[in-house]
Formats: structure tokens, sequence, C-alpha cells
């Protein structure tokens, strides 16, 4: 099975940063934000492999999961064992690479791994957030296969005046993820889902459950994708195929804390994201007050 992370975006609301980084290789601590995300992409059992979907105009992505023997080498010569050691694992993750360099939406980019997936169901992850515990991926894995390896997508709780800003999923509760008695918007909560609704005025949305950028999908979807006519923006949009496989398939939602992700994209995410994780990490948290001063305080 693979995941596959569309990643081809240009980062405009980065720039100037974006001009010559990619945003997804902007850092986290020690580590960019896309490395996180394929670490998370590889936790579920039965994944072995993922697809970033990238664009020519970002070769350092390719560069950056490559080898780097001179770099290993060099740190190993000097003592630096650990820094070497995490270089090679960099280099090491199964990583491959398809290209989408029209900006034709979320589900035109998720086609363009179709060779690479196959037959077979396959998880979809946004790259500009990523789950520190890796944990989230898992339990929908958990909830296909309690649903005869149905597709299931993350969606999470928001404020009923802000639904008009997200894709809000409907439908109705079936259980729980560890079988405790939770509300039907409560992190654990499982839904079988009716319908989804594109950024509805709160007097019409049929819950305050909004779509997260997690997916688990019968490889039907790639079918559908391939006869999916553009939608909203003149794109290939991915709810609307999602919204067909309604028609003939189950889907359930897998309702999660929001907060149990890490969001990084726009600059203030990015910087809340690292603060979160620097304070986090009792390796850096000292370090990290300490150089924010008297900032801390204010």
């Amino acid at each position: 099975m693979k995941a596959i992370i569309p990643a081809a975006g240009l980062g405009t609301r980065f720039l100037p940063a974006t001009k010559s980084n990619p945003k997804e290789l902007l850092p986290v601590l020690d580590k960019p934000v896309i490395q996180y995300v394929v670490e998370e992409a590889l936790e579920p059992e039965g994944v072995d492999g993922v697809v970033i979907v990238n664009s020519h105009l970002k070769p350092q992505l390719e560069e950056y999961f490559g080898p780097k023997p001179e770099l290993e080498d060099y740190l190993r010569e000097r003592g630096k064992d650990r820094y070497a050691d995490v270089v090679r694992e960099s280099g090491e993750l199964p990583v491959s690479f398809v290209y989408q360099d029209d900006p034709l939406g979320l589900g035109h980019a998720v086609l363009c791994a179709k060779d690479e997936v196959g037959d077979e169901p396959f998880f979809v992850l946004l790259g500009d957030y990523f789950v520190p515990d890796r944990e989230m991926c898992v339990r929908m894995a958990e909830v296909s296969c309690a649903h005869g390896g149905a597709s299931v997508i993350a969606a999470a709780p928001v404020s009923h005046d802000e639904v008009s800003r997200y894709g809000i999923v409907a439908g109705e509760q079936v259980g729980t993820l560890d079988g405790s008695e939770l509300g039907l918007e409560e992190p654990g909560s499982v839904l079988r889902l009716s319908g989804m609704v594109e950024k509805p005025a709160p007097e019409d949305a049929p819950t305050n459950l909004y779509i997260v950028g997690r997916y688990l999908l019968s490889p039907r979807v790639m079918e559908l994708l391939q006869t999916q006519r553009p939608g909203a923006g003149g794109e290939i949009q991915l709810t609307d195929a999602l919204e067909r496989l309604l028609e003939e398939e189950e889907m359930y939602a897998l309702v999660v804390d929001p907060a149990e992700g890490c969001d990084t994209g726009t600059p203030a995410a990015w910087v809340g994201t690292s603060a979160r994780m620097a304070l986090r990490d009792p390796a850096t948290r000292e370090a990290f007050l300490e150089a924010l001063g008297d900032q801390a305080l204010s």
C-alpha cells in the first residue's frame, strides 16, 4: 500500500523564503516539514512506500530524500556519527516522485500518482500538516478494517460560526473507535458519511465537523478521478470524486482532536508549530525558553 503526499505547490504565502527553498523543506526543529509527514505516512501497517507529487520547479525535494554519502563520510571522519546517522536515515526512506507541473487541483495531484498506487487502497496526506505521534492514520486504518476496507477520512470539530471556511461532512454516528459512549463530534466517534458540503453557511451545515487533510481511500477513487470534471476554481477536486464514491460505496469519518496535528500552511502557523514542538521536546524546551528571554513572559 502506498501513501500520497501532494507537494507541487509553490508556497507563495511564504515568499520570498520559498523563492529558492520549497516550503516543504522549511524546518520544524531539526527536520523539514515533509519528513515529518513522510514518517507519519509510513506508520500504518502495510504502507511500504510514499509517493510525493512534486513540481519540476522543486528538484530540492528529490535531492533531500536522496543519499548523501560524501556528507555522511565527512561527518563520521569528524566523530559526528549521530548527525551522519540522521543524514543516512532521511536518504533511505522509501520515497518516490511523480510530477504535477500544472496546478489543476488536489484531485488531479492524487491522480498523478495512479500508476504508483496500482489497484490498492491508498492514503493521502496533505503536506502542510503533520501529526507528531503518527497515530491518526493508524486509527483510520482500524476504522477501515472494521468496516470491510471502506474509505475513511479524518474530521475534526470546529466552532459553528467557522463552518463556512471548510468542507463539512454529513453523516450518522455508527460507533466509536474504542467502544465507549461519545457524542457525535467527540474525538473517537465514527460516522457513516452521507455527504460533504463545501463551505456551507452556518445555518446549512449538517455538522460542525470539517475535513482534515488525511484520507484512506478505495482504489475506485482513482477510476473516478480519471473522469472527474473540473469543479470549484476550474480544478479537479478530490471532494467531488468522493461525493461520487458515496453513490457506490460506504465511506466513514473518524473524528479527531484538532490539536493532535500541527499546521504549517501559513507563516504564522509554521512559527506556532515550531514553538509548540520546541516546548514539548525536553531536549529543546529550556533552551527555547532561554532564547525567548523576557519575551516568553509577555
